[in-house]
């Protein structure tokens, strides 16, 4: 029965969930390899692709360590991807641009609302100031984990969507 089955998160179309190799394909692109570093630009070995990897993996890196490390960022410019510690994918705010506002014009000093930086999130509590037309600056009362640029931040006032943009 559908009402009692579990939702679906992958695309339905990708043979053997090889999203990476299915891109490659359709788009005739191939994502190189180039270095994991940490924090401090240390080389820590060589991932398979950028489009293989996303903000707050852990499993399938590859590497040997001597503790869980997780990606922390992704540098297109460069083809690096920086890990960190579990510790190190926590932040308290975030940029997002493309803002479209839904219940407002536009915000004219801060405002406490919900924030959901993951479809299946929790609202977070957090402050949105409008830094200009089209961009908004969101304070979290407690840091998130693994905030990735490029997705999508939904903000709440109840049950009201107030709007959303991609994060920078």
């Amino acid at each position: 029965m559908n009402a009692v089955k579990r939702d679906s998160q992958d695309i339905c179309f990708v043979p053997d969930g090889d999203y990476a190799e299915f891109i490659e394909q359709y788009t005739g692109k191939v994502y190189e390899g180039g270095d994991f570093i940490d924090t401090h630009g240390n080389v820590l070995g060589r991932h398979r692709g950028l489009i293989r990897y996303t903000v707050g993996q852990r499993r399938g890196l590859r590497l040997s360590m001597k503790s869980a490390m997780y990606v922390q960022s992704k540098n297109i410019a460069d083809n690096t991807i920086t890990l960190c510690d579990n510790n190190g994918l926590f932040s308290k705010s975030l940029v997002a641009a493309d803002f479209n506002w839904i219940a407002y014009d536009k915000m004219d000093y801060p405002v406490q609302l919900k924030a959901r930086v993951r479809y299946n999130q929790k609202e977070q509590r957090a402050i949105a100031t409008q830094i200009s037309g089209d961009t908004v600056q969101i304070e979290f009362i407690q840091p998130q984990r693994a905030i990735s640029k490029g997705q999508a931040v939904v903000l709440y006032d109840g049950d009201v969507v107030v709007g959303g943009g991609t994060i920078k």
